[in-house]
């Protein structure tokens, strides 16, 4: 199995999850972040994609369009992170076979700003789409509510996942203030991102038998 992000983006489902078992380091957590990123939006999408354009929803239309382009750039960003994450992981572990030195140290300060860089990220815009799903709830086909609330589900479990691999990278920066921000930072995301998962239950609650 290659490490190559393009290839593993073009892996069918099953392909992914064996690769993701194997003795191998990547796809690893972070990745996986990124496909279920991906995947919690496209649920997202198919719960708009049953109410766009449908007469009774008409007056939503504007707000509908708007959210479509949105989450479906939502979609490839969490794609691109699937690279972005091998690609950190694969610059950290050419750093660690590098000769000790002054240039080695900097190069792993970088190589761990890179492996945070990425989940961080990951929870940027697992929060975006959580606010989209909050403006598109109230408005949605209701027998679709189910996968939106999966989408919000899996969004909260991408800031999640996300927060594990800041948490563990954090201690490798040489700056400690920087880093108990950082991990902060994350902590703070993770409440966001479940408060707003419990403000959609909420709303979706009425739907629900």
């Amino acid at each position: 199995m290659t490490d190559s992000p393009q290839d593993m983006l073009s892996l069918s489902v099953r392909d992914f999850t064996a690769a993701a078992a194997a003795k191998t380091p990547t796809p690893g957590g972070g990745s996986v972040a990124g496909v279920v990123g991906a995947l919690g939006t496209a649920l997202g999408e198919m719960a708009l994609n049953f109410t766009i354009g449908k007469k009774k929803y008409a007056e939503h239309a504007e707000v509908h369009q708007r959210l479509a382009a949105r989450l479906e750039k939502t979609r490839q960003m969490f794609q691109d992170l699937v690279a972005d994450d091998i690609a950190a992981y694969q610059l950290y572990q050419a750093t660690t076979r590098q000769d000790d030195g002054p240039d080695k140290t900097e190069a792993m300060e970088l190589a761990t700003a890179a492996a945070i860089d990425v989940p961080r990220e990951a929870q940027k815009i697992a929060l975006s789409l959580l606010r989209d799903l909050k403006e598109l709830a109230p408005t949605s086909n209701p027998w679709l509510i189910t996968d939106l609330l999966a989408s919000a589900t899996l969004a909260v479990a991408t800031v999640r996942l996300s927060d594990y691999n800041v948490r563990i990278n954090v201690p490798n920066l040489a700056d400690q203030a920087a880093a108990a921000d950082v991990k902060q930072t994350s902590a703070d995301d993770l409440a966001k991102a479940q408060a707003l998962l419990d403000e959609i239950e909420a709303g979706a609650k009425q739907h629900l038998p």
